[in-house]
């Protein structure tokens, strides 16, 4: 009787991606503190981003964050009435993943551009 639907799928997302960003908020948190501790403990800080598996980090929670922004967009035109026809839901769910997956590369390569490439 039920189907899995995109829409459905993407209800979770739009979940997962907003724990993500409440706890993302610790990374924001540990920047800051770091950051008015001196010079040792921003060490520690940028140690960490640095390494692949804090990049990692920041890339997934660059993802969380524009997919979040999306999934909010996609409920505000439903939230004006707009969006939902079957092909459209489908369609703003899609959208959705698409979007955010190229413009978390976007921003990623205008990132990496800007910081002067490889280091």
């Amino acid at each position: 009787i039920y189907k899995m639907m995109l829409t459905f799928v993407m209800s979770g997302f739009q979940r997962v991606t907003g724990f993500v960003l409440y706890f993302g908020i610790v990374l924001l948190a540990w920047w800051l503190i770091a950051a008015a501790s001196g010079p040792n403990a921003y060490a520690n800080f940028e140690w960490f981003i640095g390494s692949w598996i804090g990049r990692l980090v920041l890339f997934g929670y660059t993802w969380a964050f524009i997919h979040h922004i999306l999934g909010g967009i996609r409920h505000l035109i439903w939230d004006v009435g707009r969006g939902f026809e079957p092909a459209e839901r489908e369609f703003l769910a899609l959208a959705t993943i698409v979007g955010s997956v190229s413009l978390t590369l976007v921003v990623w390569v205008i990132g990496y551009l800007a910081m002067g490439g490889p280091r």
